[in-house]
């Protein structure tokens, strides 16, 4: 082989070995307008709202919105007859479609209820391509039931998990991507079964609404399904030699170091993020680590334990053996400090506006019939005109408040220290 062609072939290997950039797998990207539609589940804005946060905090400086439309009670067929008014109206590039919970009919697993369904995300996704909508097709959850047996793999989940596998022939069809939250989800809750004879509900709320935790590890399931990236920000400090070894997605200046003590001022490219009523379900399932890799690494540290200060804070104490190995604080940055207080800011200002949206626009205004003696008094024609004028000023409201969560995003510097816990 001529050695030009020899180096042409060991660039192509190279270039095809490359490692991506950060987020590059992940299902959303920047620029993504995101509608997120479902049932009562996706109606409660729990997991639609972390599988947000986690977005929005990862990527801090992307152009993203997210809006849900979920509906209380609603199946496929109801997903497909609403497409246009409750999907096309925010002109996505992306959706999520989370349905299969109530299209079963909590039942034995039934052609009858099973193609109805099929036959709904279908016309979803005819509508998505023709609108040219990137889909993700998630699987419903399984229910939490409280059933005693070996596994939680009985009654209704039998059904569900059917329908899972209806919603990954959906995804396979028209080249969406599939998201299986079912068996991760039904993974946690037989590890719980299995540690003893009684079981009780991990995940709050109720069997088919779960609580915060329940919605967290959905939330977690989604992410992970999408090729969501757990990095958050590391870097790696030799005290000894007074250098940064290394640095991922943060930058780092003024190093001041010594075999007693670390100063920095870092400044990272995403933050951490875990909702902080969901913490019951951390016992069962490691999701907060999984999902943020908040890494600090410190050689060259004389023998001892060591506070971890962020802007004055304590925030961890450590060993130095620990320090040496590298340890990931992401849980001890979000309990205290400047990094917890601005994920706080963040969830607030994403929680306000997706409260605004609900209730003043999807309930307040499009959900809410009008009852048919009004049109006698005023034209039908006339009140829809005034409805959608009114929809529009409130969705420009909507977008002043996606310039709040941007705001609360603003990335900042921070000083971090390394000083002996004594």
């Amino acid at each position: 082989m001529k050695s030009s062609l020899r180096w042409a072939v060991a660039l192509t290997v190279v270039s095809s070995l490359a490692p991506l950039s950060h987020g590059d797998e992940f299902f959303f990207k920047d620029g993504d307008r995101v509608v997120m539609i479902g049932d009562s589940i996706t109606e409660q804005h729990l997991y639609s709202n972390y599988v947000e946060m986690w977005t929005v905090s990862r990527f801090p400086h992307w152009k993203i919105t997210f809006r849900n439309v979920g509906i209380g009670g609603d199946r496929s067929v109801g997903g497909n007859s609403r497409f246009e008014r409750d999907v096309l109206l925010h002109k996505p590039t992306a959706m999520t479609v989370d349905f299969g919970m109530n299209d079963g009919s909590y039942r034995e697993f039934s052609e009858q209820t099973f193609k109805p369904y099929m036959d709904g995300l279908q016309g979803m996704a005819e509508q998505a391509k023709k609108a040219n909508i990137r889909t993700a097709w998630v699987t419903p959850q399984p229910l939490d039931n409280d059933e005693q047996g070996a596994t939680a793999l009985t009654g209704y989940n039998q059904t569900l998990e059917k329908f899972s596998d209806g919603v990954k022939t959906i995804a396979n069809k028209n080249n969406g991507t599939f998201v299986d939250q079912f068996h991760p989800y039904l993974a946690v809750l037989d590890s719980v079964r299995g540690k003893g004879p009684k079981y009780e509900r991990i995940t709050a709320g109720d069997a088919v609404h779960p609580g915060p935790p329940g919605q967290a590890l959905m939330a977690a399931s989604i992410l992970k399904g999408m090729h969501f990236p757990s990095l958050v920000a590391s870097v790696s400090v030799d005290a000894k030699q007074k250098k940064i070894v290394s640095q991922e997605n943060c930058t780092v200046d003024g190093l001041d170091a010594s075999e007693q003590k670390v100063r920095f001022t870092k400044s990272d490219k995403a933050l951490p993020f875990f909702p902080e009523d969901a913490s019951s379900i951390l016992p069962w399932t490691p999701i907060l680590d999984e999902l943020n890799d908040y890494r600090l690494q410190v050689v060259g540290l004389a023998p001892g334990k060591y506070k971890v200060r962020i802007d004055g804070v304590d925030v961890v104490e450590l060993s130095s053996e620990s320090l040496a190995a590298g340890v990931d604080i992401a849980a001890e940055v979000l309990k205290t400090g400047p990094i917890a207080e601005q994920a706080k800011k963040v969830k607030a200002a994403v929680e306000n506006k997706n409260r605004y949206h609900h209730d003043q626009i999807f309930r307040g205004i499009v959900l809410n019939n009008v009852p048919e003696w009004v049109y006698s008094a005023i034209p039908r024609e006339q009140l829809e005109e005034k409805k959608k004028g009114i929809i529009a000023e409130r969705l420009q409201k909507v977008s002043e408040l996606d310039s709040e969560v941007a705001a609360a995003l603003k990335m900042q510097s921070h000083q971090f220290e390394i000083v002996p816990a004594s």
